[in-house]
């Protein structure tokens, strides 16, 4: 493609310096003549390209030109550098490689100024791995089949055409059209295993938030709502907690909360009002922090959570008792 061509035309002036237009043919597999209208191209896009004729000729760039001064801010450089270091853990070498150009056409001494590893501890290679597969079903437009473990532990098989990954919580999401649901369903990362790329394609089209597809099924068109919206499969509504907790979990509460939502007591304790999809991790959560939160609103979750703590407790009562 001609825009990628004069993208690495670019980058080869900036790292040797100079470069004959036979060359660059060569490499490109073009006439010298493209060479020269791609030149001019360049020139005509505000890139001072220009060509020295005779001998140790060639095509050069005005030798103190830097991308940005042309096409991007300083602002706008560092949007791109910042999104391809986030994205570099998970997708690896491939990210590297583009930051390491760019950080030559920009000028930078270094663009490894911030590490992000999205995994979980003990997890490295292997959720990296399926991360790549979810997302080269989603740019290739192919169904992916999958095992699922839901709330309860129990696993079914899935076969889905992947729209969008999604990161929220801290924990990675894939939303899509389940074919076995027949829906469009959302699927923790974290509770898939054995995710593969099936020979299937599907095709489509859309945008942020719209998906089109066209499969052997008629032409379906939907919404990948926002998280808070679609929890598994099902749409919920947020409940809003009230929390009350001990002066001990600070800690906690300041990593998990933002601060707007927190209020300190006077006997040091903190008040949390925020609101959450109520389902199974919800419950779970909360009781995480044993006795050191209470509930204060509203009456039904703390009814739940008191009958779950009361089955725990009968579970370590005595010699224990039976798990069911």
């Amino acid at each position: 493609m001609q825009i990628s061509r004069l993208f690495e035309i670019v980058y080869i002036l900036l790292e040797r310096g100079s470069a004959t237009a036979g060359d660059l043919a060569k490499r490109f597999g073009v006439s010298t003549r493209t060479i020269y209208r791609d030149v001019d191209t360049l020139s005509s896009a505000d890139i001072p390209v220009y060509t020295d004729r005779g001998k140790g000729g060639g095509i050069r760039l005005l030798s103190d030109f830097v991308m940005n001064k042309a096409l991007l801010s300083e602002s706008e450089q560092n949007e791109i550098l910042f999104a391809l270091q986030s994205l570099k853990a998970a997708q690896g070498a491939d990210v590297e490689r583009i930051l390491l150009r760019l950080g030559g056409i920009f000028k930078r001494d270094s663009v490894d100024w911030i590490d992000m590893d999205f995994s979980g501890w003990g997890g490295g290679d292997a959720e990296k791995e399926k991360f790549n597969t979810l997302k080269r079903g989603i740019l290739e437009r192919r169904v992916i089949a999958f095992d699922y473990y839901n709330t309860a532990g129990e696993k079914t098989s899935r076969r889905m055409e992947p729209a969008k990954l999604r990161f929220k919580g801290g924990h990675w999401y894939i939303q899509g059209f389940c074919r076995d649901k027949k829906e469009v369903r959302v699927f923790k990362l974290r509770r898939m295993r054995e995710v593969r790329l099936t020979g299937e394609q599907f095709s489509g089209s859309g945008n942020a938030g719209r998906i089109e597809t066209r499969t052997a099924a008629p032409n379906r068109r939907y919404e990948t709502p926002p998280l808070d919206e679609l929890s598994y499969g099902r749409r919920i509504s947020p409940v809003v907690l009230e929390l009350r907790f001990s002066p001990g979990t600070a800690y906690r509460v300041y990593d998990e909360f933002s601060p707007e939502l927190i209020r300190r007591n006077p006997d040091e304790s903190l008040t949390v009002t925020a609101a959450y999809p109520e389902d199974e991790w919800v419950y779970g959560h909360l009781l995480s922090f044993g006795p050191d939160v209470e509930v204060l609103f509203p009456p039904h979750i703390r009814d739940i959570l008191k009958e779950r703590a009361s089955a725990v407790a009968e579970l370590y009562r005595g010699n224990g008792g039976n798990l069911r």
